[in-house]
């Protein structure tokens, strides 16, 4: 069985027993969360998408939280004599999907 959810803007399929990295979830080690915006779930060939899926939800457990690499941010004006440099790193939540609950 799958589902396709959503968060942080983004979505993912998952099925129970997948480890992923999302945008940042509160939540300590150990955590349980669930997803409650599912998409589509779907087992074999049959597959419900929409206003069919209703109350869906997937339970997931929370691993820990790390942060993605470093990214550099460069903004150059030509000719001005103005350009700005910045870092960037996104911070995850690493889950483990427990069960979907369809």
């Amino acid at each position: 069985m799958f589902a396709v959810i959503k968060t942080g803007g983004k979505q993912y399929k998952v099925a129970a027993g997948d480890v992923l990295e999302v945008e940042l979830v509160g939540g300590q080690a150990g955590d349980k969360i669930e997803f409650d915006q599912v998409l589509a779930v779907g087992k074999g060939g049959d597959v419900k998408a929409g206003k069919a899926v209703g109350g869906a939800k997937v339970k997931a457990e929370v691993i820990g939280q790390t942060r993605g690499p470093k990214l550099i941010v460069f903004k150059k004006r030509r000719r001005q004599n103005s350009r700005r440099k910045n870092g960037h790193r996104q911070s995850y939540t690493a889950v483990k999907i427990l069960e979907i609950a369809a």
